[in-house]
């Protein structure tokens, strides 16, 4: 029997999904958010935890270094989704990709007009694909932290990120003007691993749907 890798990010996906992991049975033996350790064992033998960032989760599994993995729509639409299975959606660490503005900026009148639109944001391809769907022509400005600055300072007019409450918005005086995913965390699966390793993959799978369905 072979070992079993599950690519997981630190915060807030590894928050909520230890308790569906361990409803599956699978508790690592260090806790992945104090550990310094990397790959860390689980109380299942044919079963490890590799810690990784959010973004490489897809990356990890797609290339077999994990067989299966955690990772939340919005990192998957940014990677493509090439190379995986993704059998379930977990409904754990739900929040919305939207686009926000500065009160008061008419947003409307901006996309309507067909003129140029600076966003800025870490989720480069699902805002091309959004605004080109749209016909809108976007300048697009790539951050990867305190995205609310941009329109405060004049950097971008719209900024696309992930919204849970939306109250770091409101505390920045932005509002959301339109949604463009709603975003949850999904099981992936490495499609070469699902033949070599099927039993031991479709009995994990199973395990984590039972799990998440509680």
């Amino acid at each position: 029997m072979g070992t079993i890798g599950i690519a997981l990010s630190k915060g807030r996906i590894l928050e909520e999904a230890a308790p569906l992991l361990e409803r599956a049975g699978i508790r690592p033996k260090e806790n992945p958010e104090r550990s310094r350790k990397l790959v860390i064992a689980t109380e299942r033998r044919d079963v490890r935890v590799i810690v990784v960032r959010a973004s490489d989760a897809p990356t990890y599994v797609q290339y077999g270094a994990a067989d299966l993995g955690i990772a939340g729509q919005d990192v998957l639409a940014e990677h493509g989704g090439a190379g995986l299975y993704q059998p379930l959606d977990l409904g754990i660490a739900a929040c919305r990709m939207v686009v926000a503005v500065r009160k008061g900026f008419d947003y409307e009148a901006a996309v309507r007009q067909g003129g140029r639109l600076r966003v800025a944001t870490k989720f480069v391809q699902s805002t091309r694909e959004h605004f080109a769907a749209k016909g809108v022509h976007v300048d697009l400005i790539r951050l990867y932290g305190s995205m609310e600055l941009a329109p405060l300072t004049g950097l971008a007019d719209a900024i696309v990120d992930l919204v849970a409450t939306g109250r770091t918005l409101k505390a920045n005086n932005l509002v959301a003007v339109e949604e463009i995913m709603p975003v949850s965390a999904r099981l992936i699966v490495n499609q070469a691993a699902l033949k070599t390793k099927r039993a031991q993959l479709q009995s994990l799978i199973a395990a984590l749907s039972k799990a998440a369905r509680r």
